[in-house]
């Protein structure tokens, strides 16, 4: 008797496409979960939620940086991987174009940076002045301008330069406190490790654009499939 063989028909789903699109979006599904929990658990230890009067300048908390951070990768993630795992045309269509929408942001927000960088470098500098008159007002901005000062910049002086402003101080301050601000700090960090920055920047704009290739060469196996049995 005649052995049939059976051979992998091309309209079917394929299991390995469908699979990299699941494992690589649980990571970001999961990782989106955790910065929202932690941006809702710094609202919720400030009491936020109960003063909303308290927030000064929204854009600038930290803690709402990380729940709107934390909902945009969640969303992402959560139709990447359901959409996969179920073989949902709808949700990967969704998934495909949340990728498009956000790497078209990125990229006019990269061309507008080039553009307007001196708007953008006043805007940045009148907002981080803000910033340090409630750096007493909020732990989460006290911790960021902190840590900024820790890593952009040689910590000089535990003590905030005690006695070092006094007239009678013969020494040369510069050695002892900090003598130049966080967004000069930060300008120069980026402009010393612009290969490392361009190279995330590409990388991130690769994986959003494999992304969407595969979203959309899954929802073409799947279509194909159901045009089959039909």
């Amino acid at each position: 008797m005649p052995v049939k063989r059976y051979r992998r028909d091309q309209s079917e789903v394929s299991c390995c496409l469908k699979y990299v699109i699941f494992g690589f979006n649980v990571i970001f599904w999961l990782m989106g979960l955790s910065i929202l929990a932690i941006g809702v658990w710094a609202w919720t230890e400030k009491d936020t939620f109960n003063n909303l009067s308290r927030l000064t300048n929204i854009a600038l908390d930290p803690a709402f940086v990380l729940i709107v951070t934390g909902l945009i990768t969640f969303t992402i993630g959560f139709t990447g991987c359901v959409g996969a795992l179920r073989e949902n045309t709808c949700l990967l269509a969704c998934y495909a174009i949340f990728l498009a929408i956000l790497l078209l942001l990125e990229m006019t927000a990269g061309i507008l940076g080039f553009i307007f960088k001196d708007w953008i470098k006043s805007q940045a500098t009148n907002g981080f002045q803000a910033f340090i008159v409630h750096y007493r007002d909020d732990p989460d901005q006290q911790n960021l301008i902190d840590w900024i000062q820790e890593k952009w910049e040689i910590i000089k002086n535990k003590q905030c330069g005690y006695d070092v402003r006094k007239q009678d101080y013969h020494g040369d301050r510069s050695l002892v406190i900090y003598d130049r601000g966080c967004l000069r700090a930060g300008e120069e960090w980026i402009e010393s490790n612009l290969v490392p920055v361009a190279g995330v920047a590409v990388g991130v704009a690769v994986l959003q654009i494999l992304g969407i290739c595969f979203a959309q060469n899954l929802r073409a196996d799947i279509y194909a499939q159901k045009a089959k049995w039909n």
